[in-house]
């Protein structure tokens, strides 16, 4: 179900919220901010003043929201929106060998980062994603949380995409 951009620009920020909370991975602070620009031209336009409140947040606070995403085939609750992405990858339908090849690197990518790997996961196949995971494994904590913000601004915008109509 979508909801056309004039209708957000409308909204009270309860109302606001209940729509674009969850866009940001349990982090409904980033669409809150947000609510403070309106009113929005364009999807790309309110996209900007999320990632604006994103960058413009205290370091812990950003840390908070990378460290909201789900490991990748994750067998845990997710919310709606990873849950879609996740299933649209296959990582729902994955053999016990590509389980154990995913269990592995998230594990070790979070004992090295300290925070899960983010990769936008739409038109991409399961061994895409393990190769990228295996390639990161070899960058640097500061290139690592780069790309997972990098990441996150490719999933919000897909997310909004989805929702939104112009």
């Amino acid at each position: 179900m979508s909801i056309g951009l004039w209708q957000l620009n409308t909204f009270g920020k309860n109302m606001f919220l209940a729509q674009l909370g969850g866009v940001f991975e349990h982090s409904p602070w980033v669409a809150e901010r947000a609510w403070e620009r309106r009113p929005f031209h364009s999807i790309n336009e309110l996209h900007e003043a999320m990632m604006n409140a994103v960058n413009g947040a205290a370091e812990e606070q950003v840390t908070g929201l990378i460290c909201a995403h789900p490991d990748l085939a994750a067998r845990m609750q997710l919310s709606p929106y990873s849950s879609a992405e996740q299933q649209g990858a296959g990582l729902t339908q994955l053999s016990s060998e590509e389980y154990r090849q995913f269990t592995e690197r998230n594990t070790a990518y979070k004992a090295k980062f300290g925070f899960p790997f983010i990769m936008a996961v739409r038109g991409k196949t399961k061994s895409e994603l393990l190769a990228a995971m295996q390639e990161r494994l070899h960058h640097t904590v500061q290139q690592e949380r780069k790309q997972a913000l990098l990441e996150i601004h490719r999933i919000t915008l897909f997310r909004l995409m989805d929702l939104i109509e112009e």
